[in-house]
């Protein structure tokens, strides 16, 4: 048995899209690593095609990032039937013409097609470690052993890295916002899709933005990214989604002083 425990302090994440406030960096190369393809997240293709749609007409970074977070918005949905969070496979999201998943499908996309249209874009893998102050449905609800949530950022000249998350107004639409049947006429569906652009509520923990993690000493095949515990035997990896077969619990509490 093995137990962890981290102390943090989180703080609300938004950004002034009004005006810029960001010098821009001395080094643009950095930002390379965030237009790369990934396994899950190819920039070729039907993903390139379907971001070259998406943004037609659109002139700036600020409005073809806008024109993709709003078109995920109006074109997923969440499947609560998914394992886990997802997985993140956005080609096969858009051959299937299945626009299902979690977050880190969902999210997944935006980043994906973001970088086909060479805008710099990375997901933010974490937890909610904590309720929330506006959606009951985007808290951490009691343990949160299954609380893990994907969120997205892209990098704008002037204001520096930008939080985005569509998934989580398509779970403030099915949880809170009266379902599909009421969809994005509903207010709090649409106060959830004015704020997630550009302001993350930081009841949540980010752990990384890793994409085809190799873990060390590991004889499997690299993960497509790393937000749950994992272990590994002498008969292979453990399913981290199977409780049955791997358990674990994580908790957490607010502390002041």
């Amino acid at each position: 048995m093995l137990t962890l425990t981290s102390r943090v302090s989180t703080r609300g994440h938004g950004v002034d899209l009004t005006a810029p406030s960001v010098p821009p960096p001395r080094d643009l190369s950095a930002f390379g690593h965030f237009l790369r393809p990934t396994k899950y997240l190819p920039t070729d293709g039907i993903v390139k095609k379907t971001a070259d749609a998406i943004t037609r007409g659109a002139g700036t970074d600020f409005e073809r990032a806008r024109a993709i977070y709003e078109w995920i918005v109006d074109n997923t949905f969440r499947d609560p039937a998914v394992r886990g969070c997802g997985v993140g496979d956005i080609r096969f999201m858009l051959e299937s013409k299945n626009l299902s998943g979690k977050c880190a499908d969902l999210n997944a996309l935006f980043v994906g097609l973001a970088r086909a249209a060479k805008i710099p874009a990375r997901d933010v893998y974490g937890t909610r470690c904590a309720e929330s102050a506006e959606f009951k449905s985007l808290g951490k609800a009691g343990d949160i052993s299954k609380a893990q949530h994907c969120r997205a950022e892209f990098y704008l000249d002037g204001y520096g890295w930008v939080p985005v998350d569509p998934a989580d107004v398509r779970k403030v639409i099915l949880e809170e916002g009266g379902g599909l049947s009421a969809g994005l006429a509903d207010p709090k569906a649409q106060r959830a899709r004015a704020k997630l652009f550009g302001a993350w509520e930081m009841n949540w923990l980010a752990y990384n933005y890793g994409h085809d993690v190799k873990l060390p000493g590991s004889a499997e095949a690299p993960l497509p990214f790393l937000m749950y515990p994992q272990a590994e035997t002498a008969e292979g990896r453990k399913d981290s989604l199977d409780p049955a077969t791997f358990k674990y619990q994580i908790t957490a509490r607010e502390v002041t002083g």
